[in-house]
C-alpha cells in the first residue's frame, strides 16, 4: 500500500487539508523535547529577576502555540483553548512539555510540538553564554485525544527510553 502525505494531492501538488466534513470535537496533544545542557541550570530557579528564563520560555512556547499557522506552512489556524507550558530539571538538562486542548475539526498536534520547539529555543538562548553548544532533543508527540484517529499516547521513561503507560 502506498502512502500519500496528507498535504500532498493526487497530482503531487501541496494542499491544506480540507477539514470541512470533520466532526467539530475536543481535540488535546501532548508533547515533549530535552534541552541538553552541561550549564548549571540550578540558575534557571525563579528569583527575583524581573524576566526568569523559565517564564520566558514558557511565554515563548504560549506565543509559538498561538501562531503555529503563521509558521508552518498549510497548518489550519486555530483558536486554542489552552496552552500549558512545563519546564522540568533534569540532570544533563531540561525537560520542556507541552499541552494544547481545542474545540476544532483537526488535531493540535503542530501546535503542541511548535510550543516545546519554540520554549526549548528560549532556555537554549538564555544558556548560551554558559554553554554555546546546549542542543535541543527527541521533540515529539506524547499524547493525543480525538478526532477520527481517537486517542493515542507515547510516554517515554527518560530513563531507557521505553513506552512507560504508567506514566
Amino acid at each position: 500500500m502506498e502512502h500519500q502525505f496528507s498535504h500532498i494531492n493526487a497530482t503531487g501538488k501541496l494542499r491544506m487539508v480540507d477539514v470541512t466534513s470533520k466532526r467539530v470535537t475536543r481535540r488535546l496533544a501532548m508533547a515533549r523535547c530535552l534541552v541538553v545542557t552541561s550549564a548549571d541550570i540550578g540558575a534557571l530557579d525563579p528569583r527575583d529577576d524581573e524576566m526568569d528564563p523559565v517564564l520566558c520560555a514558557r511565554i515563548a512556547g504560549v506565543s509559538a502555540a498561538k501562531r503555529t499557522s503563521e509558521l508552518i506552512p498549510l497548518c489550519h489556524t486555530l483558536n486554542l483553548n489552552d496552552v500549558d507550558v512545563e519546564l522540568t530539571r533534569q540532570e544533563g538538562g531540561i525537560e520542556v512539555t507541552a499541552t494544547v486542548t481545542a474545540t476544532q475539526r483537526t488535531g493540535v498536534e503542530m501546535e503542541a510540538l511548535t510550543a516545546c520547539a519554540f520554549a526549548a529555543l528560549s532556555i537554549v538562548d538564555s544558556l548560551q553564554e554558559e554553554d554555546p553548544l546546549a542542543r535541543i532533543d527527541d521533540l515529539e508527540v506524547l499524547r493525543k485525544e480525538g478526532g477520527k484517529s481517537g486517542s493515542w499516547g507515547r510516554l517515554v521513561d527518560n530513563a531507557n527510553e521505553e513506552p512507560n503507560p504508567e506514566r
